[in-house]
């Protein structure tokens, strides 16, 4: 996937320590201690950011741990990607044209 670098570099100023792994013919980018929405339960975890289709979803982002929040999601934890174990719950960001960094926005809004 060929993405952006401005895109790349902006991700990186809101995120430190980010950094894109491919495996499999997905693209990702590890952003690791994100910090969560107001509520959450860790405040912060390492999350995966596939920006691109992947299990019928336009993008999915993947947390290192299952996050307790203030509203409760169906967690599914049977994902193991880059050598990890990663959770990801349902839910759709189908909004064309989003920047790496409103990707992650959108995803985390379901937390809230």
């Amino acid at each position: 996937m060929n993405v952006p670098t401005e895109q790349i570099e902006e991700l990186k100023q809101l995120f430190p320590g980010v950094r894109r792994c491919d495996e499999g013919g997905y693209a990702y980018f590890l952003l690791p201690d994100l910090p969560l929405p107001t509520g959450c339960t860790p405040s912060k975890t390492d999350v995966l950011l596939c920006p691109m289709q992947r299990d019928g979803y336009p993008s999915r982002l993947f947390f290192a741990q299952v996050v307790q929040s203030p509203v409760s999601r169906n967690w599914n934890t049977a994902c193991r990607i880059l050598e990890r174990n990663w959770h990801v719950f349902s839910w759709i960001v189908d909004q064309p044209g989003l920047r790496l960094a409103q990707m992650v926005t959108a995803h985390l809004e379901a937390l809230q």
